[in-house]
């Protein structure tokens, strides 16, 4: 069993029933008052992030997790279906534990996080970058701009859409950011 002091970021805990993600920690030390961890943790069964507060030295149960390569097939009325790249087992995942779903390409390769004990599936990773074409974006006129950094809607092969530059046209091959769904930049 862990302690607070061994919280670190992207580490996965059990609270009240439900599996959580550290996203965020800090150590606070008052100067007055025992000492307490302030944490932020994403639930991994819904999505949502919380802000917890623990005292210091308090018990946590740590989960064990497990990230296996699996490469997404298609959609349907039950979920995405993804295929193991080493076994080739078929699972069916939610698409609401998918996040940026519509960035998703068949045959891309994403990261599964599997709750070892129970072998449940918690989320889906999709790689932290990826390209994609630009299939239609409004021309940008010079001298449209106010500022240095302008953005204009622009939708890509997958059918998201993505905030891009203004040089950037249809056909144009780009790299975007699937955490943050920015555009990264282009590729020639």
């Amino acid at each position: 069993m862990a302690t607070t002091a061994d919280l670190k970021n992207g580490m996965c805990i059990e609270l009240n029933g439900k599996t959580f993600t550290v996203v965020e920690f800090q150590h606070v030390k008052p100067g007055k008052g025992p000492a307490f961890v302030r944490t932020k943790l994403k639930n991994l069964e819904n999505g949502r992030v919380v802000d917890n507060t623990f005292s210091a030295g308090e018990k946590i149960d740590q989960v064990r997790v497990e990230r296996r390569p699996y490469q997404y097939l298609y959609d349907d009325d039950m979920g995405s279906n993804f295929m193991h790249t080493e076994t080739f087992e078929q699972i069916v995942i939610d698409k609401s534990l998918i996040e940026n779903a519509d960035l998703m390409r068949e045959g891309q390769v994403v990261e599964v996080m599997f709750h070892t004990e129970k072998e449940q599936v918690l989320s889906a990773e999709l790689p932290p970058i990826v390209d994609m074409e630009v299939t239609y974006s409004e021309p940008g006129v010079k001298g449209d701009t106010a500022s240095t950094n302008s953005l204009k809607p622009a939708t890509v092969d997958t059918g998201a859409t993505v905030k891009v530059p203004l040089f950037i046209n249809t056909g144009d091959k780009i790299r975007v950011d699937t955490r943050t769904r920015e555009y990264y930049e282009r590729i020639k």
